[in-house]
């Protein structure tokens, strides 16, 4: 039998299963993220431990991102007994707005332990770039 010894973490979960801790397809819960700019793309890194690749759904509808994750309940023998479960189930999800200035045909996704890293480069109308400057004199010998 497992002990508990810290009698606030028990509080805390019990109080987020009573508001509505495990996330539903209706009312997901929030996964947590950080994001970031890497030289010429977006970074967004999500962390989903204990999710199979499988069980992630990402999607660009416009300049929507939405992220999606469920993890389920592993599959128990008949004769286990549960002593202690704190680990969420359900389903997580994050929505973000993307900028007009990323070019969201080209994400990269990768996941690798339990970390889901999206890659969103800049788009190459929105890179800075030069202009050149052309005088009264220039446009004379184009033109003579």
């Amino acid at each position: 039998m497992l002990m508990r010894t810290d009698p606030f973490r028990e509080l805390d979960r019990l109080a987020q299963q009573m508001l509505g801790g495990t996330g539903t397809w209706s009312r997901p819960t929030a996964m947590p993220m950080d994001a970031y700019r890497e030289g010429d793309q977006y970074v967004i890194v999500f962390d989903l431990p204990g999710i199979s690749p499988e069980a992630i759904d990402i999607d660009v509808e416009r300049n929507m991102l939405t992220v999606k994750a469920e993890r389920r309940p592993v599959a128990k023998a008949e004769d286990v007994q549960m002593e202690l479960s704190e680990r969420p189930l359900g389903v997580f999800s994050r929505q973000l707005v993307l900028a007009d200035t990323l070019d969201t045909d080209h994400i990269q996704a990768d996941y690798d332990a339990g970390v889901l890293t999206l890659r969103i480069p800049v788009a190459e109308r929105a890179k800075p770039r030069k202009i050149s400057i052309t005088s009264a004199d220039d446009r004379k010998q184009i033109s003579g």
